[in-house]
C-alpha cells in the first residue's frame, strides 16, 4: 500500500514543478526507484495512472529505471550487490541483510531511493496549433 502513498508524492510534487514552470500539460515523468526500497514499479504505475486523471500529468508518460542496491558489511568491509530473493521476509520497511562474504548482518547504502529524475512539460502552443516543450 506505500505505493500508492509514494505515487501520490510523486504526482504532488510534480504539479507543483509544472506550476512554477507555467506548464500546460506533462509529457513525461522519468524516476529512478532503487531496488532496495521494495517498492513496486506496477503498482507505482497503477496508483500514478490513477492519480493524474483529470490534471495536466493525464496522458503523460511515467518513464521508471530501476537502480540496484547495494550493501555494506561493518564486519568484514563487503560493499557491493546482494541477491534479492523473492521472500517474504524481504517485504518489511527495514529487512535484515545478510553479507555475502562472511554471513553476519549488512546495510543498506545505496538503492532505496525514489528520485524523480526529470519532467517533460508542454508550456505554449506555437503558431501551428503543436505545442513546444
Amino acid at each position: 500500500m506505500h505505493e500508492l502513498a509514494m505515487a501520490t508524492q510523486i504526482v504532488e510534487n510534480v504539479l507543483e514543478e509544472a506550476k512554477r514552470h507555467d506548464a500546460k500539460k506533462v509529457a513525461e515523468v522519468h524516476l529512478t526507484i532503487g531496488k532496495m526500497s521494495f517498492l513496486g514499479v506496477d503498482q507505482i504505475k497503477f496508483s500514478y495512472g490513477i492519480l493524474v486523471k483529470d490534471t495536466i500529468l493525464e496522458d503523460s508518460k511515467l518513464i521508471v529505471e530501476e537502480k540496484d542496491g547495494k550493501i555494506e558489511c561493518n564486519n568484514c568491509g563487503y560493499k557491493g550487490t546482494i541477491e534479492i530473493k523473492d521472500d517474504p521476509a524481504y517485504h518489511i520497511p527495514v529487512p535484515t541483510l545478510q553479507c555475502p562474504k562472511c554471513g553476519q548482518t549488512a546495510k543498506i547504502v545505496e538503492g532505496k531511493e525514489c528520485t524523480i529524475t526529470s519532467i517533460r512539460i508542454l508550456k505554449q502552443e506555437d503558431k501551428n496549433g503543436c505545442k513546444q516543450c
